[in-house]
This record gives C-alpha cells, structure tokens and sequence, in this order.
C-alpha cells in the first residue's frame, strides 16, 4: 500500500542521504493514517551504520550520538531535532528484583530486517513503517487494521512484558487516542511487576496522559483496570474501596457503586474541560488535573458513620488535611517537585488542602468579609483561580453532564475577589524589614515576632496600603510590643 507521507521541512534531505533506507515509524505513521495532526517525526534508517549515517548528515546539521550501542542519533537542523534510529532489538537484561525500563539490552543492527525491528514495539498500531521516498507501508502486523477498529493489541505477547513501562503507555495510549484495550492486554499485564519503575518514567507518563486527554478518566480508568493504580499509586486506588453517601454523591459506576473513585474521575474530566475554558497554560492545567485526582485521597482515613438528620450518614471531617497528607506521600515517592519552572508540588498540596474553603465562603457568603478572602489567597499562595476551578470541578463531579462553564458559586466567588481587590498581589507583605529598621527596630527575633504581627494585621484588613501598615508598625513600637 502507498500512503502520501506528511510533509516536513527535511524529508527531501533524508530522502536524497538515505534513498529508499530511511522510514517514518511509530507514532508518525499512526497518527498519519488517523488523519490526526503529525508533530514528532522519528525515523528508521537501515543498511546504514552508525558512522555512515553520521558521516552523511554532518555537513547539514548538528549530530549527537546519543549511544552507539542504542544506535540513535539526534539530527538538529534549522532549529529542529529528529532522532533517527538503527534496526534494534530489545531483550530483557538479566536482573535481579523488580525489572525496571532500564533493564532492557538493546542491540543496534543495520542490516536488520525491518520487520524484526517492527516487531519489537509494544502495540500493533505503533509496528508500522512509512518509506519515505516512495510512501510505501511496511505494515507487517496489521496495524492499520487496528487503527481502522480503534482497539489496543500487543505486537508481540512474549516481548511485552520485558518492558514495564509498556502497561503504562497502553493506558495513557488508549486515553488520548480514543482506543479500547483488548483483552490479551489485560492478561499479559496483571503479572507485570511495576515496581522497578523510574520515578521519572512513571511520572512522565502520568503527565502525559493528564495534558493530552479529552477525558482523562479513560485513561486513569485503565490504570485501574491494568493493575497500575494498585502497585504505583497506592493512595489513589484507595478510592476504588471507599464509597460515598449517595444522598450527597448520587454518581454511581455502571454497577451502581457510589466510590469514592468514580467521583475522582467524574472530577478530572470536568477539570480537564474547565482548564480549556480558562485556557490554562500546560503547568497549570497540570497543576489542576493532579490536584482534582488527589482532592478526595484524605477520605478512605477520614470516613466515619454519624446519626444526623433522622438517618446514618457517612461523613468524612478533616478528609482535606489528610488528602495533603496523602498527596504529599506520593509525590514523594514519585519525585514530584517542580515541573517547567513551576512548583507543581506546592500548588498541589494547597489545593488539596484548602479546596473546600471556596465552597465555605459561597455557604456564608452574606457574613463574609475581606478578612476571609485575604486569609483564603494566603493559604492558597495566590492560586485563587486554581483554587475555585477545583471547587468547581469537585461540584460538577457529582454528574456525568459535561460542564459548560462555571457555576454561581465559582462565579460569584471570583467576583467577589475582583471585587474586594483580594489577589497574590495585594496578599504581598506590606511591612517588610527596612521600614522597621527605619522606625529603630533592630533585626533579630523582635523584627520577626512584628512582622509576623503586622502581616497577620494586614490580612485581617486592620490597614490596605503602606501608609497605614506604617502607622500601625509605629503604634506597635511605640507600645513596645512584638
């Protein structure tokens, strides 16, 4: 079969250096047939080796060898990078414990027959190559067929499982590209050990999934289903056994269970929906996504029977505190600090921890003063729009009914920020150091014990602007007290 092959800036140079040795495969190829738009371009060049390829591209481009034994080299030229490979194979390397991704020994061939190559590769979809200088698919284990039927299969079931990290990409594959999982995958994952798993790789994926879904719940779904939740994210599979009081949580799963698990995920996808709305950058989306998946981790800990209101009811006090707690555990396992300049961890754990305070403010909005919002901004580190989309989207997950925008609470609440003027600015510290050392305050503990005081006066509204923070710095040390 001939496919036209996208067209990208150096396919005719690769074509002239490498004629009819140089392929388009995996995602390109996939995502071409698809019909869907192609971004990352890794190509396959054989009956070439290492030096030659290198040899070849070096008067046109920047060349790394990444590592002669992987036979992979980065090819930068006019500001774009492609990897090109040689045909490898991929073996489980003798181990001892838990296989992890690094634990695979590759060898680099180039006179490998392609389709052993192909045949190396985790799923059916992504064992696909596109010569590049005639458009011919060298499709050796129908793969177009599985894309045609949208479905997951492994390529190989004995090669599959040398490679862990494969589990987690048919998640996040059959997450973002709308694919079911056929059985057999289920099967060969459910013995797979996870946890020789990088924290990073894991992560990545995890990210991933999140960023590139319409509805990650698919995909958190099949972690699920794949065994993954259960070895790696401990604290989150914790909610496939905690339910809910079906009189305030009326979601229910397909078998009519009210868990705490199908509220998370009903949650993530109308998070994921009100990130587009707001047009969040990647960072915060990420940040709003990871933070609706571990909002409710605290309730499994905190869930108890009390009599109220004539009938038993489940409730869950203090289930925020000990989501932060929760959340903090996991991504400490998983080494999640800051992600592209952003602290992704902070932001997070405030979230979860502070992210009933918005609905608070709505329940009492007729007493509610400034004081309440400067306090909430505080805690939150500024993040107040972060904060009321995870309200917003906690709220909406009570229903399958996508989420067309914010809610009268959510809008009321921002509202009300703009409103009273409560933002990460006006949350700054006033009073800082040197206007005390201007009123003859020395530094030392006396310093700190008034600025603690004079910031704690400044959220609770006692004074907006300098000149009143400085008024009330000297009343203080006119007072002596600190």
């Amino acid at each position: 079969m001939i496919v036209r092959a996208a067209e990208f800036r150096e396919k005719k140079l690769f074509v002239r250096l490498f004629g009819p040795d140089v392929y388009a495969v995996g995602g390109y190829v996939r995502d071409l047939l698809r019909r869907r738009p192609v971004e990352e371009i890794d190509l396959l060049v054989t009956r070439h080796t290492v030096e030659a390829i290198v040899r070849k591209l070096s008067p046109h481009g920047r060349v790394n060898l990444v590592g002669r034994s992987f036979g992979v080299i980065k090819f930068t030229r006019r500001g774009r990078t492609y990897d090109l490979a040689l045909p490898r194979l991929d073996t489980a390397a003798a181990a001892r414990g838990a296989r992890g991704h690094k634990d695979i020994a590759v060898s680099a061939d180039p006179f490998l027959p392609l389709e052993k190559d192909l045949g190396r590769r985790d799923f059916r979809c992504n064992s696909i190559a596109l010569r590049l200088r005639d458009g011919a698919l060298i499709d050796p284990f129908q793969g177009r067929r599985d894309i045609s039927g949208r479905v997951l299969r492994v390529t190989s079931p004995e090669a599959f499982p040398e490679d862990p990290l494969r589990v987690l990409r048919a998640a996040r594959f059959a997450s973002v590209l709308g694919f079911s999982v056929a059985p057999e995958v289920y099967e060969l994952s459910k013995d797979i050990d996870l946890s020789g798993l990088s924290a990073e790789r894991v992560g990545d994926e995890l990210f991933k999934m999140l960023l590139s879904s319409e509805k990650p719940s698919i995909g958190l779904e099949e972690m699920f289903r794949l065994g993954a939740l259960r070895q790696l994210f401990p604290e989150v599979y914790a909610l496939t056994l905690a339910i809910h009081d079906p009189v305030f949580h009326p979601e229910k799963d397909i078998y009519g269970n009210h868990t705490v698990w199908r509220h998370t995920l009903l949650a993530c996808d109308q998070a994921s929906r009100l990130a587009r709305k707001a047009g969040l950058s990647p960072e915060r989306k990420l940040g709003l996504l990871l933070s609706a998946l571990f909002h409710d981790t605290g309730k499994p800990a905190a869930s108890a029977w009390e009599f109220k209101r004539g009938r038993m009811v489940l409730t869950n006090i203090g289930h925020d505190s000990r989501g932060e707690s929760a959340a903090r555990k996991a991504f400490d396992r998983l080494k999640i600090f800051s992600w592209n300049g952003y602290d992704l961890r902070r932001t997070v754990l405030l979230l979860v921890r502070h992210h009933h305070r918005v609905a608070e403010l709505w329940a009492n909005r007729k007493l509610v003063t400034r004081k309440a919002f400067n306090r909430l901004a505080h805690d939150a580190a500024g993040e107040i729009e972060l904060l009321v989309l995870l309200d917003a989207a906690d709220r909406a997950g009570r229903s399958d009914r996508p989420v067309r925008g914010l809610d009268a609470a959510a809008r009321w609440t921002l509202k009300k920020f703009e409103e009273l003027r409560v933002s990460r600015e006006t949350i700054k510290p006033l009073i800082l150091g040197r206007d005390l050392i201007g009123l003859g305050v020395a530094p030392g503990p006396e310093m700190g014990r008034l600025l603690k005081a004079l910031y704690k006066m400044q959220l609770d509204n006692s004074f907006e602007d300098r000149a009143g923070g400085l008024k009330a710095a000297r009343a203080l040390v006119g007072r002596g007290l600190a």
